[in-house]
C-alpha cells in the first residue's frame, strides 16, 4: 500500500474568521458565523458566539461569575471571598494545617503557604493561544461539528482518531528540522522527544502504513482533531484550532478529489453559505514542485519552502523575508517564490510559465 495515492479535504475551525457573515439560529439563540478565504484543501470556518454572551447569567446563580470578575477585575485574588468555589489544590496550600502531624510536614506547608501568598493574584485567562468553550459555546460547536459528522457519515467516510501526542519525529520526517519551531515539543519522562499534533495527516498515513496489508481500499476517513501549533498568533489564527479532516486513499484520478468538493458543498449548502460567501481553491502538489523549481528552489528544501508558501496567504511577505534568508535564498529568489504563487493567477498563466521552460507538473 506505500505509495498509495490520497486525497483529502479539512475544513478548520478557528477563532475569528472575516470575510462574510450570515445569520443562523442554534437552540433558538442568535448566532454570528463567518467564513475565510483559505489555502488550498484548507477551508476556513469559524463561529464567534458574541450574541450568546448576553444569555451568560440568567440561570438564577447567585455566585459571582467568572465572566464578571474577569470583566471587572481581570484575576481572582486567592484570599479573598469572591464567591468563587477554589480549587482542593489552592484551598489545600491556603489552609495547610491537616489531620496529619509532624514537624517536618508543618515546614513544608508553612513554605506552601508562603509560595501561596507570594502569587498576588491566578489569572482567569487560558494559556495563551487557547480558549474556554462555555456550555452556550459548546452548544454552538456540537451543532457545526454534528452538520460535519452528518456530511461525511452522508459520503460514506468512516471515524477514525489518533493520540493528539506523537513523536516529534514524525513531523520532522514530513517537514523538516524548521518545523520543530512550530511544535508544542518537550523530552517524556523516558527520554523520547514528543509533541502533541500540528495536524492529523501524518498520524493517519502512520495508521495506514501499520496495517496496510490488512487494509481494504479504496479507504474513506474522517476525522475531528484538536490540533496545536505554537506559531505566531494573528487575526483569526490561534495555537490551538479543530478542524474536519476527510480523507480518501487508493482512488486513481480526479474521481476522489470531485466526491470531497461535492461534499465540502453540501456542508456549506446545509449552513445557508454559497459562492457568494466562499470560495474553494484546489492545489497540485506536481505543479507546485514544477513552479518552485522554476523559482530556483532545489528539491532538497521543497517541504521547508511549502511551510513559508503557505504562510504567504496569511502573513506579508516583508515579515517572512528573515525565514527565506534562513533557508539561504535572496532577495531576488524570494520574490520569485512569492510571485510564482500569487494570488488571482489564472491556469493559462500557470500553464504558459511552465511550457515556457518544458517544465510540467502533476
Amino acid at each position: 500500500m506505500v505509495g498509495l495515492r490520497s486525497a483529502a479535504l479539512f475544513v478548520a475551525l478557528l477563532p475569528a474568521a472575516l470575510l462574510s457573515s450570515f445569520r443562523g439560529r442554534v437552540e433558538g439563540h442568535p448566532t454570528t458565523f463567518r467564513s475565510a478565504s483559505t489555502s488550498p484543501f484548507l477551508l476556513g470556518f469559524a463561529f464567534s458566539p458574541s450574541e450568546l454572551e448576553k444569555d451568560r447569567g440568567r440561570g438564577g446563580l447567585e455566585t459571582t461569575s467568572f465572566s464578571r470578575l474577569k470583566a471587572e477585575k481581570g484575576t481572582i485574588p486567592p484570599n479573598e471571598g469572591t464567591g468563587v468555589r477554589r480549587s482542593a489544590a489552592v484551598l489545600q496550600a491556603a489552609d495547610p494545617n491537616g489531620k496529619d502531624g509532624g514537624e517536618d510536614k508543618n515546614i513544608n506547608n508553612k513554605k506552601k503557604k508562603q509560595q501561596c501568598s507570594s502569587n498576588k493574584a491566578i489569572s482567569l485567562s487560558p494559556p495563551r493561544g487557547t480558549r474556554d468553550f462555555f456550555p452556550e459555546d459548546m452548544r454552538l460547536r456540537n451543532w457545526l461539528f454534528g452538520h460535519w459528522r452528518d456530511v461525511a457519515s452522508l459520503f460514506g467516510f468512516e471515524e477514525f482518531d489518533a493520540p493528539v501526542l506523537e513523536s516529534e519525529d514524525l513531523y520532522i520526517r514530513k517537514a523538516g528540522e524548521e518545523v520543530t519551531q512550530q511544535l508544542y515539543s518537550f523530552e517524556d519522562r523516558g527520554g523520547r522527544r514528543v509533541a502533541l499534533r500540528p495536524e492529523l495527516t501524518p498520524s493517519l498515513a502512520r495508521m495506514v502504513l501499520a496495517k496496510r496489508r490488512q487494509l481494504q481500499t479504496p479507504l474513506k476517513w474522517w476525522s475531528i482533531p484538536q490540533c496545536w501549533r505554537y506559531e505566531r498568533m494573528t487575526r483569526g489564527r490561534r495555537r490551538e484550532h479543530y478542524q474536519w479532516n476527510m480523507d480518501i486513499w487508493g482512488v486513481p484520478g480526479v474521481q476522489a478529489e470531485a466526491e470531497l468538493l461535492s461534499a465540502i458543498v453540501t456542508f456549506f449548502r446545509r449552513v445557508g453559505l454559497t459562492s457568494e460567501d466562499i470560495g474553494i481553491k484546489v492545489n497540485s502538489r506536481g505543479v507546485l514542485r514544477a513552479l518552485l523549481k522554476k523559482a530556483s528552489v532545489d528539491d532538497s528544501k521543497f517541504a521547508a519552502t511549502c511551510v513559508l508558501v503557505d504562510k504567504l496567504e496569511k502573513v506579508p511577505l516583508e515579515d517572512l523575508r528573515g525565514d527565506f534568508e534562513a533557508l539561504g535564498y535572496d532577495a531576488d529568489t524570494t520574490e520569485k517564490i512569492a510571485a510564482s504563487v500569487a494570488p488571482g493567477r489564472t491556469l493559462d498563466s500557470v500553464l504558459s510559465e511552465l511550457q515556457e521552460g518544458g517544465g510540467g507538473g502533476g
